[in-house]
């Protein structure tokens, strides 16, 4: 075959170009129609080589403990993750910023800690989002769902969350699935502001049942959504033993305040006027000398009057 009648630079090229684009297939996985399925081989971390033009990415059931920005963030197109049954424990602000399309994320069954502030902050388009079964899962942050506005179904089952803030869900207007329960609730009046924003919001979770107080004694096992009004009673119009030591001590020590300021001012009274009165002894006996001193004078010249110019006989 002469060089004519082969492929061309431009078709290489070409060729070139495209194998960038789409990518080898990562060792041990299925690829087809812009999926790729690495389900159950045994990854201990995200395959570098996945096509960049892939929209769904089965990653459950290995052994990953990361996600990479930089791999993840190549693949713009995708719209599907599943990342379920892995050993995921922490996730960064940066995370997803080159996935902005992202519709399904599964985080679920991982060994989550922590959850940066601003991790889901680029997933706009975010609709499902599920991050059950990881119990080292104790907080999240008020900004966590911030721009995510396209949420309608959110899964928090069986972590370690035990109270959340309610500014956490002003942004989602759009949820119609909440899942709370398997998670040790401590409603108290730390729990209030979220209790009242479910009765409020009208946002029953689906599981409204299941999710119920571990703590306080009173409210273990009463269902998160039905607490509002015994914990607006109980925090707000209603003063239990410690509050009353308490109003009892701030009693005392204002009653002991009073009792020291009124002994300070009448002594200072008493000071006050026993250092007038003895001034005005001091006028007094000053004034007495004076006059003692003017009589004397006025004695003598007499005298000395008398003395100058004797009586005729």
């Amino acid at each position: 075959m002469s060089l004519a009648s082969g492929p061309g630079p431009g078709w290489l090229l070409f060729s070139f170009g495209m194998g960038l684009v789409s990518g080898s297939c990562p060792n041990n996985c299925l690829c087809q129609a812009q999926e790729v399925t690495c389900t159950g081989r045994q990854l201990t971390e995200f395959p570098p080589d996945v096509p960049l033009d892939t929209r769904r990415l089965f990653l459950n059931d290995n052994r990953i403990t990361s996600l990479p920005a930089m791999h993840l963030g190549l693949l713009s197109d995708l719209v599907y993750l599943d990342c379920q049954n892995n050993r995921i424990r922490e996730v960064m602000d940066y995370t997803f910023v080159g996935v902005f399309r992202l519709i399904y994320l599964d985080l679920s069954s991982n060994n989550l800690t922590s959850i940066s502030p601003f991790s889901f902050s680029v997933l706009t388009n975010l609709v499902q989002l599920n991050m059950a079964n990881n119990p080292h899962l104790l907080s999240l942050h008020k900004h966590t769902f911030a721009n995510t506005t396209s949420l309608r179904h959110l899964d928090l089952r069986n972590n370690g969350l035990q109270t959340l803030d309610h500014s956490a869900f002003n942004h989602l207007m759009a949820l119609e699935r909440l899942y709370l329960s398997g998670n040790p609730w401590r409603c108290n009046c730390s729990f209030l502001d979220f209790a009242i924003y479910l009765i409020v919001s009208h946002m029953d979770p689906s599981d409204d049942l299941s999710a119920t107080c571990v703590e306080p004694i009173e409210l273990k096992g009463w269902p998160i959504t039905r607490v509002g009004n015994p914990l607006r009673y109980m925090c707000i119009t209603h003063l239990n033993s410690q509050d009353y030591v308490f109003l009892l001590l701030i009693g005392f020590c204002i009653f002991a305040a009073g009792t020291v300021a009124a002994w300070i001012t009448g002594m200072c009274a008493v000071l006050y006027q026993n250092t007038r009165r003895k001034s005005s002894q001091d006028d007094a006996d000053d004034e007495a000398g004076q006059r003692v001193e003017v009589s004397k004078g006025i004695f003598q010249t007499r005298v000395n009057s008398n003395q100058e110019f004797p009586q005729l006989i």
